[in-house]
Formats: structure tokens, C-alpha cells, sequence
């Protein structure tokens, strides 16, 4: 009999999505620096650059939105392993609590911070610095960055109640302490 090989596609196409997203983030913060160095320069010279300190923000914002997925699956959050540990054959239960209330929270967030794109845009909300920026355009990576989150949340919660283990890999503190 041949396996089913849509877990093993959906869990490669999941993880290119975090992976990218940490690669947007990683260019969030190279666009920072790139930023922060032209203030320097504009400093130091006769030219003005109005907004550069909110955008260091906006990039800084949408680099930590942006890499969350990612770091959740590479085992970069802090988590409750010690706790977990400690719960022995009841570490599913507290798996399975700690990953619904994960999911039901960064759902909440996700939800609400589409939706302020969404009203930031249809209102035309620009930023009160001398930029004048509009708002859904510097919103948009965070809100993607907080679906992203709560889709890797609940693709872990999905993942343990079929397989009884998450996808996050085990804690990065804790393998550097092992080698």
C-alpha cells in the first residue's frame, strides 16, 4: 500500500513559509541597520532624512513579527520544558494546554492586527512623524508576521494531536549545553 505523501508536502511547504519569514526578518533587520547608518551620515552632513527613527521602529516591529514562526519551530521561544518534565506521563496534557492557548491567543492577535491594516488603509491613517507614512503599508509585516505565528501554532497543535509530538525542535539552550 502506498503512504499518503500530502503530511510530508504540507510540513515542507510550512516550513519554507517560516523559513522565508525568517529570511524577511533577517532583511528587516539588514534594512535597519541600513537605515540608522544613513541617519548617522545625515547627521554628519547637510542632509535631513525625516522619519529614519520610525522607520528603525517599523523595520525593528516587522523583523521580531516576522521571525516569530520561525523562531517557535526552531525551539528559540522560551517554553515551560523544565514544567513539562515535571508533568511526566501528563506532558501531552500540558503540551496539548500550553499549544491551545498558544493558538487561541496569537489567533486573537493575528485576527485584530489584520484588521487594523485592513482600517488603517480604508481610512487613510498615516504616521505622525514628518514622513507621513501610511500606516497599513509599516502594519502589514506585523500582521503577517502574527498570522504566520498563529499558523505555526496551531500547525504544532494540529501536529500533536495526530502524532503526540510538536513540531518544535527541542530547546536551543539545552543542545548547546549538551555538546
Amino acid at each position: 500500500m502506498q503512504q499518503d505523501s500530502r503530511p510530508g508536502a504540507v510540513r515542507r511547504v510550512l516550513d519554507r513559509i517560516y523559513a522565508a519569514s525568517t529570511g524577511l526578518a533577517a532583511l528587516c533587520l539588514v534594512a535597519m541597520l541600513g537605515v540608522i547608518v544613513m541617519q548617522m551620515i545625515a547627521r554628519w552632513s547637510a542632509f535631513t532624512f525625516p522619519g529614519a527613527t520610525d522607520y528603525a521602529g517599523y523595520l525593528m516591529a516587522s523583523a521580531s513579527f516576522l521571525a516569530f514562526a520561525g523562531a517557535l519551530n526552531s525551539g528559540a521561544h522560551i517554553r515551560v520544558g523544565l514544567f513539562l518534565t515535571a508533568l511526566g506521563r501528563f506532558k501531552f496534557w500540558g503540551e496539548f494546554w500550553c499549544l491551545a492557548i498558544g493558538t487561541a491567543a496569537t489567533g486573537y492577535l493575528a485576527w485584530y492586527a489584520v484588521r487594523l491594516v485592513y482600517w488603517s488603509r480604508k481610512l487613510g491613517d498615516v504616521s505622525q512623524g514628518q514622513d507621513a507614512t501610511p500606516l497599513w503599508i509599516v502594519q502589514t509585516p506585523v500582521a503577517l508576521g502574527a498570522t504566520l505565528l498563529a499558523i505555526a501554532f496551531a500547525d504544532n497543535l494540529i501536529t500533536l494531536i495526530a502524532t503526540g509530538r510538536d513540531n518544535i525542535r527541542d530547546d536551543v539552550a539545552a543542545q548547546s549545553h549538551a555538546e
